[in-house]
């Protein structure tokens, strides 16, 4: 068995929670055998937030999740929450999170969370090249008066 910091896990759960259930499904076609300890159910969770960053949390609303555990045939135990309603991809979250707890972590790594790293990473520079095509310069003019 493999063993993973908490830093790794949260870093890869987060990503194929970021991850569009689609290309999720492209990258893992195919299940493998695993029973349910707990079906994909539908919720919701309030989602808080902070002014500016740093202000007291207050409740900004309710998002729509999904969630499931499930253990693979080894043993090995993956949990999954997502945003929405996509029992799919949280099913499939689960089992990457299983398969990351035992010993092909290097395949499942390469397989999956590479290409949705590297995909994530272009959306970043993506985002940040628009972003900054519309930057202003401010400046100011020396009027020559003292």
């Amino acid at each position: 068995m493999s063993t993973l910091t908490t830093d790794t896990r949260k870093s890869y759960m987060g990503l194929l929670a970021r991850a569009r259930p689609e290309r999720l499904e492209q990258l893992l076609p195919d299940l493998p055998a695993h029973d349910w300890l707990r079906r994909p159910e539908i919720g919701t969770t309030m989602v808080r937030g902070r002014i500016g960053a740093t202000g007291a949390p207050f409740n900004l609303g309710e998002m729509t999740v999904t969630r499931c555990a499930l253990k693979l045939s080894d043993g090995t135990v993956g949990h999954a929450y997502v945003q929405g309603r996509d029992q799919g991809h949280a099913t499939r979250a689960a089992i990457v999170d299983a398969l990351m707890q035992s010993e092909g972590v290097e395949q499942v790594d390469a397989a999956i969370l590479a290409p949705l790293r590297a995909e994530e990473a272009e959306k970043r520079t993506s985002r940040a090249e628009k972003a900054a095509a519309t930057k202003v310069e401010f400046f100011t003019m020396v009027r020559g008066e003292d």
